[in-house]
């Protein structure tokens, strides 16, 4: 299945739809209702036979999957990404990133949908995309084995994690972070497509899945699922050790191999692959998942803090 969340132009609520072919079947429930009630099969069932809405996907006002997830954890789980951009910092990859996968919290307010205005980070003269997919957790847990971590993925969207690049490393200097370095915005969607349907692509670690940037029209990042080191069901059991994880959260793979700027600019040099600015447009495409479309806009001005 392949379910999208958007915001119905009859009455102006955030909707739930099956993607059937070009149309989208509308229940009356969000997405996050339906992965609460462990309903999404019913839920097809009902798009199919009697939803309230039918229209185009062509034009729909599309969100994010989740626009209000609970959590957003993303995790650093491509090695030729962890290798590269820490080389392109002066620094160098540590040993407990190959004994644990590692994340940071990143801000829920933040999520924005597939298509629309990017603001540039407030102060940043460094703006950078981050490509990514992610798994959206649909039956909760804690301390969840690895063996069992997969029956608690919903479905999977592309994650796009907007990375001001001269803030954070400034912030991560002290040992916190990243905050405001990763806190303008996290691009999810077009759509969850649930696991049975990349079946047919399951590799040992992923998907063999191409995953694509393109900025302005001109190809940056091209990478593939497959390449993750960590897996899904490793980060999933990670992230719920004695916690808890609830329907809607979100787990992000981390950047996939040259998926950024800031590794572009260290294999093939700054000029070839300059920052982010206003006017820049970025697609950023998984197959079978669909594509971003994002166009960068100016953000706010700095408001002193004395």
């Amino acid at each position: 299945m392949r379910w999208a969340s958007y915001l119905s132009e009859s009455d102006g609520r955030e909707h739930a739809a099956l993607v059937a072919g070009d149309e989208l079947r509308a229940v009356p429930e969000t997405l996050l209702e339906l992965l609460r009630a462990d309903a999404l099969a019913a839920a097809a069932e009902r798009a199919l036979a009697d939803p309230v809405e039918v229209g185009p996907l062509a034009g729909a006002t599309l969100l994010a999957p989740v626009p209000e997830p609970p959590s957003v954890r993303d995790f650093m789980s491509f090695e030729s990404h962890v290798v590269t951009s820490m080389a392109a910092i002066g620094s160098h990859v540590d040993p407990v990133w190959y004994q644990q996968p590692v994340f940071y919290f990143t801000n829920p307010a933040a999520v924005r949908g597939p298509e629309g205005d990017i603001p540039v980070a407030p102060g940043s003269a460094q703006f950078d995309y981050e490509l990514e997919v992610a798994a959206i957790i649909g039956r909760g847990g804690s301390d969840i084995a690895p063996a069992e971590a997969e029956a608690h993925i919903a479905g999977y969207t592309i994650l796009c994690d907007w990375s001001a690049r001269d803030i954070q490393m400034r912030e991560m200097r002290v040992g916190l972070g990243p905050a405001k370095g990763k806190d303008t915005a996290t691009s999810l969607g077009p759509v969850l497509v649930t696991p049975d349907e990349l079946e047919p692509y399951r590799t040992a670690s992923g998907y063999d899945l191409s995953m694509t940037v393109a900025v302005n029209g001109r190809e940056y990042s091209r990478g593939s699922w497959e390449t993750v080191y960590w897996t899904f069901a490793q980060m999933i059991a990670y992230a719920s050790r004695g916690t808890e994880l609830r329907p809607g959260d979100v787990i992000g793979s981390g950047t996939v191999g040259t998926g950024c700027i800031l590794e572009l600019g260290r294999v093939h040099g700054g000029e070839a692959y300059p920052w982010l600015v206003p006017g820049d447009v970025v697609e950023l495409e998984v197959e079978q998942l669909g594509v971003q479309r994002a166009r960068i806009v100016a953000g706010a001005p700095v408001i002193p803090l004395s």
